[in-house]
């Protein structure tokens, strides 16, 4: 297995990644919420996942809250050189599974602070607004993350789900690094999105990549795909991934060795003509 394989892609304001990184967001408890089961093996997986070659990691403050961020720092610091940490901030927990918008300048700042002492970094290689907060408006949150950059906290800027007019509006206040939108093989919503980062030359973060639905049930297009190709349901939906656009950037999560090693085993998986139609056409 080579994760060199899927390639590069260069991330405005930060420099190029390898094109298949690694998702944060399970190493903590149920419901995203608390410790996870076993810290040390949230541990071992994520130092695992840069030992296999991945290079950009993507967390948020509200992964626990607070618990994927250090589990981060306590498993890599001192950083190896070259590993790169997307962070988010713009979403309050008031419980497991449960996410409040909130995007006060104030609120944004004071996330970013925190982000920095826990991962223990004087700049965030990556700040991305978690979701735009519909009750305050877009040019107090677009502002002040334009502040921070220019006050040296935050290296590269980003969004997350958002509209392609979003991304327009937020270029007037900063160079968009990145946008985090679902996208996956049944759920293409954003697909207009995803064109426009293309041809922008933003960097794509597709969450919940391996979600597959019916697709993945037996007869279904990626479980007879996959069949064909002696490969998992998992690497096959990555691979198709990263051949829909040279700006994606699939950040797929797991709290398990086995799994994380099954899905960076994609970089290696080239699907063929007959395959790439038939997954084209589930969406």
């Amino acid at each position: 297995m080579a994760i060199d394989a899927a390639g590069t892609i260069d991330i405005k304001d930060l420099g190029a990644v390898t094109r298949l990184g690694y998702g944060a967001m399970r190493i903590t408890g149920k419901g995203i919420w608390g410790e996870p089961a076993d810290p040390g093996a949230a541990r071992a997986v994520v130092r695992r996942a840069v030992e296999k070659g991945v290079d950009f990691i993507d967390t948020a403050d509200s992964y626990g809250p607070e618990v994927s961020e250090r589990i981060l720092a306590e498993a890599l610091t001192p950083y190896p050189e070259g590993l790169r940490i997307g962070t988010k901030a713009g979403q309050a927990r008031t419980g497991p599974d449960q996410w409040v918008p909130l995007g006060r300048a104030e609120y944004l700042r004071q996330q970013v602070e925190l982000s920095l002492r826990r991962l223990g970094v004087e700049a965030l290689d990556l700040f991305q607004l978690h979701r735009i907060d519909p009750k305050v408006s877009t040019a107090e949150q677009f502002g002040v993350m334009a502040e921070l950059q220019q006050e040296g906290k935050v290296r590269a800027l980003g969004l997350s789900e958002v509209t392609v007019a979003e991304v327009q509006e937020a270029e007037q206040y900063f160079t968009v690094a990145t946008v985090q939108n679902r996208y996956n093989l049944t759920d293409r919503k954003s697909e207009d999105v995803l064109t426009y980062c293309t041809r922008q030359q933003i960097a794509f973060l597709p969450w919940a990549p391996l979600n597959a639905g019916q697709a993945g049930e037996p007869g279904g297009a990626l479980a007879t795909t996959a069949d064909r190709l002696g490969a998992s349901q998992h690497q096959v939906a990555l691979a198709w991934l990263l051949q829909r656009s040279p700006m994606m950037l699939p950040i797929p999560g797991t709290a398990s060795a086995e799994h994380l090693d099954e899905n960076l085993a994609a970089a290696d998986l080239v699907l063929d003509e007959q395959a790439i139609a038939e997954l084209d056409a589930v969406g």
